[in-house]
C-alpha cells in the first residue's frame, strides 16, 4: 500500500509564492508518474502538473510559466513551485502517483493541502 502526504499549503498574497511538497512512502513501482491536482469548490478536479519517473513533464495551460514540477526518484517526493499566484489558483492541491504493472494500474492519492490567494 502507498501513502502520500502533501505539506506547504497556506496563505499567500496574489503574485506571490508557494512551494508544495509531497512524500511517497510504502510499496512503489519504479516507473510511476507523480502528479498534483486540484479542485476548487464546486468545480472538478483537475491536471494541474505531472511528471514521470522519466522525467517527461505536462502542465495544464492554466499553469504554464508559472508553475514548476520536479521530483526525486530515489526519495519518491514530488515538489511543485507555485509563482505568480492568482485567485484562480485557489483550490485544494492532491498529490497523485499512479504506475501499471503487469496490465494492471495503481493509483494513488494524498489527502490534499489548501492554497489560497488572497490580498
Amino acid at each position: 500500500q502507498v501513502q502520500l502526504v502533501e505539506s506547504g499549503g497556506g496563505l499567500v498574497q496574489p503574485g506571490g509564492s508557494l512551494r508544495l511538497f509531497c512524500a511517497a512512502s510504502g510499496s512503489i513501482f519504479s516507473n510511476n508518474d507523480m502528479g498534483w491536482y486540484r479542485q476548487a469548490p464546486g468545480k472538478q478536479r483537475e491536471l494541474v502538473a505531472v511528471i514521470s519517473s522519466g522525467g517527461l513533464i505536462n502542465y495544464a495551460d492554466s499553469v504554464k510559466g508559472r508553475f514548476t514540477i520536479s521530483r526525486d526518484n530515489a526519495k519518491n517526493t514530488v515538489k511543485l513551485q507555485l509563482n505568480n499566484l492568482k485567485t484562480e489558483d485557489n483550490a485544494v492541491y492532491y498529490c497523485n502517483i499512479n504506475s501499471w504493472y503487469k496490465g494492471v494500474r495503481y493509483d494513488y492519492w494524498g489527502q490534499g493541502t489548501q492554497v489560497t490567494v488572497s490580498s
